[in-house]
């Protein structure tokens, strides 16, 4: 298992880096060359999504209930499995703000179920 780590879908990832969209919508004016698979299914639910609505004072919210779904999600397995099968890979979001976004909460939410991941 590589490294791991989040990048706004906007910006270039490094060489060899297996891109992964974690959005449940795709990004406006985003080519598919630039995305290696998307995993909306591991995005946060349209009803918790909707509800966080990007407003940093609901960001405590939505963390508490998207990792709740990420609990019982079984996508979270096919995203370990793409993770040690990868030297390199990026979860790729949309949000304007690199810290209060679903990529950060899933990365948190992997490195404290047992990934050893190294935020690149």
């Amino acid at each position: 298992m590589g490294t791991v780590r989040i990048l706004r879908v906007y910006e270039e990832p490094e060489a060899g880096e297996y891109r992964v969209l974690v959005d449940r919508l795709w990004p406006r004016g985003v080519s598919k060359s630039k995305i290696d698979l998307w995993l909306k299914e591991v995005a946060p639910s349209t009803e918790v999504r909707t509800a966080f609505d990007h407003v940093a004072e609901r960001f405590e919210a939505f963390e508490r209930d998207y990792t709740q779904e990420l609990a019982h999600n079984p996508e979270v397995a096919r995203l370990r499995e793409l993770i040690h099968d990868h030297e390199k890979l990026v979860l790729l979001y949309g949000a304007k703000d690199p810290i209060q976004n679903q990529a950060a909460v899933l990365f948190q939410f992997l490195k404290a179920t047992g990934l050893d991941l190294m935020h690149g």
